[in-house]
């Protein structure tokens, strides 16, 4: 059994779940992937390479305000990237810190090159599954989504909780916060907006590209469909 199929459950002995504290069953986070850039509008992954949002992408930040104002959060965290601040800014949200955490992962010597490009070298390369030379390994963007998290967790009693983040990293949150490994990102699919109900079980998601997650609690043991081959980089 390969890494990615070693563990499919919450709460694994692979990789213990991220924990939120009792009586958060109403939270509510939110994660937004910023706009469209040029290298993500041509699939190059994009990660400490700082470039700004195309006018597509200012445009998609602007179409998040109608859905963001009946939010009203109580904190909002960001990446420090530039195509993240600049989505936070058009979408009308008051960014309250930076944190180096919501950064994308990093692709080390993979950074600009599209997935195609990269299976020139490495057939059937993919993030989750392959290493990244000079890059990240699961466990530490893992880690890097545990403590967004745990911060996240902190105001979440408040009121919801806004992350301006990259597509990968996102991803990773995504599972971490329902308790699952970083590879189990993959089995988040990034592009459609549909309700996941067999699996996340009252998890609600909506993640059309570009656009929001919002995650609420789950029931801890849910099973992942088949992980996508496709990628949404940056």
């Amino acid at each position: 059994m390969s890494e990615l199929d070693a563990s499919m459950e919450a709460g694994s002995h692979v990789e213990p779940a991220f924990v939120v504290r009792s009586g958060l069953a109403h939270a509510q986070l939110w994660l937004i992937r910023h706009g469209e850039t040029e290298w993500s509008r041509s699939g190059r992954h994009t990660s400490r390479t700082d470039i700004p949002l195309t006018a597509n992408g200012e445009q998609q930040a602007i179409a998040l305000r109608g859905m963001l104002a009946a939010v009203h959060p109580v904190f909002v965290l960001s990446s420090p990237r530039q195509r993240a601040l600049r989505t936070a800014e058009l979408a009308g949200l008051a960014v309250d810190a930076l944190d180096d955490d919501l950064v994308e992962w990093d692709y080390g010597e993979y950074e600009g090159m599209t997935t195609q490009e990269i299976r020139k070298a490495v057939p059937g390369w993919s993030l989750w599954t392959h290493p990244l030379p000079g890059g990240e390994t699961p466990s530490q963007v893992a880690a890097r989504a545990d403590r967004v998290l745990a911060r996240a967790a902190a105001r979440l009693d408040e009121g919801p909780v806004v992350l301006v983040a990259h597509g990968h990293v996102c991803r990773v949150i995504g599972a971490r916060w329902i308790g699952l490994r970083a590879i189990d990102g993959a089995r988040i699919d990034p592009a459609l907006t549909q309700f996941l109900d067999s699996l996340f079980r009252n998890a609600e998601i909506a993640q059309p590209a570009h656009c929001p997650v919002e995650a609420r609690l789950c029931k801890r043991r849910a099973r992942l469909p088949a992980a996508r081959d496709d990628e949404q980089v940056g």
